[in-house]
Parts: C-alpha cells; structure tokens; sequence
C-alpha cells in the first residue's frame, strides 16, 4: 500500500471529474475525518487516515482490501471505476439519470438505457457526460456516459440509446471472481 505518484493521482481525478466535477473536494476534504487514497496491487482505495495507519502494521501480501475500492489502474497506465465507488458518485454526481422499473432489470443484465426507460434526466446534460444511473426511487443502479444531451433526447425514438452501460450492480453476481 503506498501513496499515489501525481501522475496516478492526476489520472484519477480526471476520470472522476468526469462523474462529480468539482465535487472531488468533497472527498479529500472532509470535516468528520481526513480520507485519503492508496494503491494497493493496482487498485485504488479511498480510506480515512486513522483506518490507513492501521494497515500499515498488515503485512502487504496478507492485506487484501482497506476501506473502499474506487477502481483499477490497467497496465498501459488507464484507470477504470469499479461499481464499489457507486455510493460517493450518487452522492456526489453532476448529473443524473432516472430509469422506469421496467428498464431497471436490463440496466442491472448490462445493457444500454434507451428512451423508453428513461424516467428523468438531469437539465443541461452534455453529450458524453459521466452520468450515475437511478431508479425512480432514488437507489443508484451504475453509472455510464451519455450518447446525447438532455435536448436531443427529447427529440429521439424510443429505441435509441441515451446512456452508454459502463456499471452496474448486477456485476457484484457477474464478477465476483474478479472484482476483488
């Protein structure tokens, strides 16, 4: 476990600023205690400082996680966001989109939202914007990136795509073997 190079950190913020913009100082700076992220075997992890300095004394091959995992760095040096983040991106998200109950089930098989599931969608939503996916309750279901804005939508059938899958749920079944 070691603290992020700036390149690393550099590239992680990038890839949240995507999802919640300028809200990224809500994570490091936070008033009930300081948080902090690590490397851990190419994942990143988002811990408080006093749960970090307890790690330390675990041996690195026996430590196997520590606080949230917020994604994986590839080998070419890309960072990908893991479903685990989900929590802070709903609480923290720029934009946001809402799907019916009938479009909750294919979201959660990995499959695009097309207008036809779409609930609500956040106003003044760019082209190719990190979005966090809802349901119309409320719960975050996964996140994804828009194929239009919230102008063109208004305008599409409803078998086109308005938010490209990159998380969801579901994967916590699909992917157990390898998401930790």
């Amino acid at each position: 476990m070691r603290p992020l190079t700036d390149e690393e950190t550099k590239t992680l913020f990038t890839k949240l600023s995507h999802y919640i913009g300028a809200n990224i100082v809500h994570l490091v700076d936070r008033d009930d205690a300081p948080h902090v992220f690590r490397l851990h075997r190419d994942r990143v992890y988002y811990a408080s400082e006093e749960s970090m300095r307890l790690a330390v004394s675990v041996a690195r091959p026996n430590l196997v996680s520590l606080g949230t995992c917020f994604g994986k760095f590839s080998k070419t040096g890309k960072f990908r966001l893991h479903i685990t983040a989900l929590d802070y991106l709903v609480q923290y998200a720029k934009h946001k989109v809402w799907i019916k109950p009938n479009g909750e089930l294919p979201f959660l098989y990995g499959n695009h939202v097309v207008k036809a599931h779409l609930g609500r969608i956040s106003d003044d939503t760019p082209e190719h914007a990190g979005v966090v996916v809802l349901s119309m309750s409320g719960t975050g279901l996964g996140f994804g990136v828009t194929a239009r804005s919230t102008l063109d939508t208004r305008k599409m059938d409803p078998t086109s795509i308005i938010v490209f899958h990159q998380a969801d749920t579901g994967e916590f079944i699909r992917d157990e073997d390898t998401l930790f």
